[in-house]
């Protein structure tokens, strides 16, 4: 395999929310009369951009792109966190077939630059009802646990995925979340966060709150997809808070202009539920210019921030 330029990446840390509280001198009184003045507001939507980032998955987007080019576009569009997509031929090359001098490498470039790994997705699911897929899928992502940790990255995506014919929904469930059980214990050894995406028809986020409720490792964690059907039922408020105490550190964005999902509503959400992470954008549609395209959806993202700043949190 032709090795190319790789860049390493340091961890994001966790860090809190800045508290929605002014001084004294102001007084609760004075606050809910005034509610966020301008002032407190734009203090509060600085701080969110810094807790709250928008990043690039390079599934489709940045699909062709080896490192230097992601490190560098990423740059011009102001995006400073990227998730690597592996298992497919990808030019930035990070892969679990990396020795540990090439691992290395891909750490120190990505810290000697602006942008960081803040996630590596792999496309291991834990749904099939046969053994040796299931323990076969169970040991790939272990591998590329330690592929993360070598990186410098510390979360994983995997993905529940589907319910299948003629096996009960809860022998499925429940098999999903003795795989994550068993991958969260290897994981915490590492460092790392399982994050378990919301995706395929065992994605719904109420499924995704019965496999919560059976495992008991607390870095298995729920990444939002932004799919439409997150507002089904009980709408998406209801769906959203179902998964919000287990919510992993990374979403995944689509189009941000798209009416067809609650962007705003979701980042309402995401600030009252003091998260902070990283939002990743995974966009698949073909544009003039990507690099100006993530640009913009940067400024939707930060605006929908700026508005979230100016909602009173109840």
């Amino acid at each position: 395999m032709k090795f190319n330029n790789f860049c390493g990446n340091q961890t994001s840390s966790r860090r809190e929310f800045l508290s929605y509280g002014v001084g004294a001198a102001w007084g609760v009184g004075a606050l809910a009369a005034l509610g966020r003045s301008p002032l407190f507001a734009a203090d509060d939507a600085a701080s969110l951009k810094s807790k709250m980032r928008i990043g690039l998955a390079t599934f489709k987007w940045g699909a062709d792109w080896d490192i230097p080019a992601i490190i560098a576009n990423c740059q011009k569009a102001g995006l400073f966190g990227v998730e690597l997509r592996t298992s497919s031929k990808y030019p930035h090359g990070v892969e679990t077939t990396l020795g540990a001098k090439q691992r290395a490498e891909v750490k120190k470039r990505f810290a000697d630059s602006p942008v960081r790994i803040v996630s590596i997705a792999c496309s291991e699911a834990f749904d099939s009802p046969k053994s040796p897929e299931l323990q076969a899928a169970v040991a790939a992502a272990k591998a590329h646990l330690e592929l993360s940790r070598d990186v410098g990255c510390d979360v994983l995506r995997v993905f529940p995925n589907a319910f299948h014919p003629n096996v009960p929904r809860e022998k499925t469930i429940a098999q999903i979340a003795r795989a994550l059980d068993e991958l969260g214990a290897f994981a915490d050894g590492l460092g790392q966060e399982v994050s378990l995406e919301a995706h395929g028809t065992a994605g719904e986020l109420p499924t995704m709150r019965a496999i919560m409720d059976q495992t008991t490792r607390r870095n298995v964690r729920v990444r939002l997809n932004c799919d439409p059907r997150d507002a089904k039922g009980k709408g998406f408020a209801e769906n959203f808070n179902l998964v919000k105490d287990r919510l992993s550190r990374i979403v995944h964005l689509h189009d941000l202009g798209d009416p067809a999902y609650p962007y705003q509503l979701m980042v309402d959400l995401l600030v009252k539920a003091k998260w902070t992470g990283w939002a990743l954008l995974e966009r698949s549609e073909k544009v003039p210019d990507r690099v100006a395209a993530m640009s913009q959806q940067r400024q939707v993202w930060e605006s929908m921030l700026e508005k979230a700043a100016q909602t009173p949190v109840r």
